[in-house]
C-alpha cells in the first residue's frame, strides 16, 4: 500500500517536469521565430509599399491669355541725314562754330570762309554796274532822240539803226554787269555755311584754316534729331505688322526705348528673304545711331495652357512633364511647347487644364517614380 502510493506520487512529479519542459520548448520556439522569421516578414511588407524617390512640388496646368509677339533685331539709324558741304573753291575757313553733338536750328551759322577777296570783287562789279547803267541811260536818250528825228524824216536809216543798236547793246551790257554782281553776291552768301534743317551734328570735318574745294563735306546732321529702328522680319512676320504699332526696343546697355512703326518695306531682300520694318524712336530715350537692338512687337492676345518652366524637362531632344497620378506616382508625358512668358511655358499638346505636374525636382524623376508632394506652387 505504501509502495503504491509512493509510485503514484513519483509519477505525478515526472509528469509535471515533462509539462514544464514542453512549455519551455514552446516558448523557446516562439522566441526563435520572432528573432529570425520577423525580418523576412518586414522585408515582404516593405516590398509591397515602395519608398518615395524624391520630394517635389507640383502645379496645375493653367489656362491663360497670352500676347502673340514678334521678336526681331535691327540697327538704329538716323531717319534722314543732311550733308553740309563747301560750295566754293579756294577759300580759307576762318571760323568754325559747331561741333559733334551740337543741336542746331535751320539757318544757323556753322562755319565761315574768308570773304576779303570776294568783297573786293563785289565792289569792282558794283562800279561796273554803275558805269553800265550810265552808258545805258545815255544810249536810251539817243534812242528816244532818233525816234523823234525818224518820225520827222530828219535822219538817215543808217544812223537810225546804229543809234538803236547802241541803245540795245548798252542795255545788254548793263544786264551782264548786274548778273556778274549777283553771282558774286551769291558767292559771298556761300562763304557762310548754314544748317539746312533743324538737327544734331553727327560729323564734323571742318578744320580751321583749311582751304576747301567745292563739294568737300564739312558737317553731317541727323535731321530733326529723329532716329529709327530698322528691324529685319520674315515675310510672314511682315504681313502681321501695321503702321502705328508700338515696338519695345532693348538697347545694348539694358535700357529700353519705345518706337512706333512708320512703314514697312515693299520688297524683301533677294539674298536673305527678309523685309525691313521702319519704326521711329520716341524722343528722350538712350538710343544712339549705330546701335544694334532687339525689338519686341505685340500683335494680339490668344489662349494658352501654361505650366511653370521648371516643370518641363528635355530628354533625347523631346520635351516632357511628369504628370502626378494616384498614389503619388508620376508618369512621363511628352508635350509640345510654345511661347515662354514670365517664368512659364505654353503647352500646345499633351496636357489638359487642371492636370498637376511635378515642378521642383522634375529633372531627377523617371517614369513611374513614387514622390512625396511637399507643397503646390502658387499659380497666377
Amino acid at each position: 500500500m505504501y509502495s503504491f502510493a509512493a509510485r503514484s506520487a513519483g509519477q505525478k512529479s515526472r509528469d509535471r517536469w515533462l509539462i514544464a519542459i514542453g512549455a519551455a520548448l514552446v516558448l523557446l520556439a516562439s522566441v526563435w521565430s520572432s528573432i529570425f522569421a520577423a525580418p523576412s516578414t518586414k522585408v515582404a511588407a516593405a516590398a509591397t509599399t515602395p519608398a518615395a524617390a524624391l520630394t517635389v512640388t507640383t502645379a496645375a496646368a493653367q489656362p491663360e491669355r497670352w500676347m502673340v509677339t514678334i521678336d526681331a533685331s535691327g540697327s538704329i539709324v538716323p531717319w534722314q541725314e543732311a550733308s553740309v558741304s563747301a560750295r566754293m573753291n579756294g577759300l580759307r575757313l576762318v571760323e568754325v562754330r559747331a561741333d559733334v553733338g551740337d543741336v542746331v536750328r535751320r539757318g544757323q551759322l556753322l562755319a565761315r570762309f574768308d570773304t576779303d577777296t570776294l568783297q573786293a570783287e563785289e565792289a569792282q562789279l558794283r562800279a561796273a554796274v554803275a558805269e553800265a547803267q550810265a552808258a545805258a541811260s545815255q544810249a536810251d536818250a539817243n534812242r528816244r532822240r532818233v525816234l523823234t528825228l525818224k518820225a520827222a524824216g530828219a535822219i538817215s536809216e543808217r544812223n537810225f539803226l546804229e543809234d538803236m543798236t547802241q541803245a540795245e547793246t548798252a542795255q545788254a551790257q548793263l544786264g551782264g554787269a548786274q548778273a556778274q554782281l549777283l553771282s558774286k553776291q551769291l558767292e559771298l552768301r556761300y562763304a557762310e555755311v548754314l544748317a539746312p534743317d533743324d538737327g544734331v551734328v553727327s560729323l564734323r570735318d571742318a578744320m580751321l584754316g583749311v582751304v576747301a574745294s567745292s563739294g568737300d563735306e564739312l558737317f553731317r546732321l541727323i535731321r530733326q534729331n529723329r532716329l529709327e529702328w530698322r528691324g529685319e522680319l520674315t515675310a510672314s512676320q511682315l504681313a502681321q505688322i501695321a503702321t502705328g504699332q508700338i515696338v519695345t526696343l532693348t538697347l545694348p546697355d539694358g535700357h529700353t526705348a519705345a518706337a512706333r512703326v512708320r512703314m514697312t518695306s515693299p520688297t524683301l531682300d533677294a539674298q536673305s528673304r527678309l523685309g525691313i520694318v521702319y519704326a521711329e524712336i520716341e524722343p528722350g530715350s538712350r538710343a544712339r545711331a549705330g546701335m544694334y537692338a532687339s525689338g519686341h512687337i505685340d500683335i494680339a492676345q490668344t489662349a494658352a495652357l501654361s505650366v511653370p518652366a521648371a516643370s518641363v524637362v528635355i530628354r533625347d531632344g523631346r520635351s516632357y512633364v511628369f504628370r502626378l497620378e494616384q498614389s503619388n506616382v508620376v508618369a512621363a508625358q511628352a508635350v509640345t511647347v510654345g511661347r515662354r512668358h514670365d517664368g512659364r511655358i505654353e503647352i500646345k499638346d499633351g496636357l489638359r487644364a487642371g492636370q498637376r505636374v511635378a515642378v521642383n525636382g522634375a529633372g531627377f524623376l523617371n517614369d513611374g517614380d513614387v514622390v512625396q508632394v511637399a507643397a503646390a506652387v502658387a499659380t497666377r
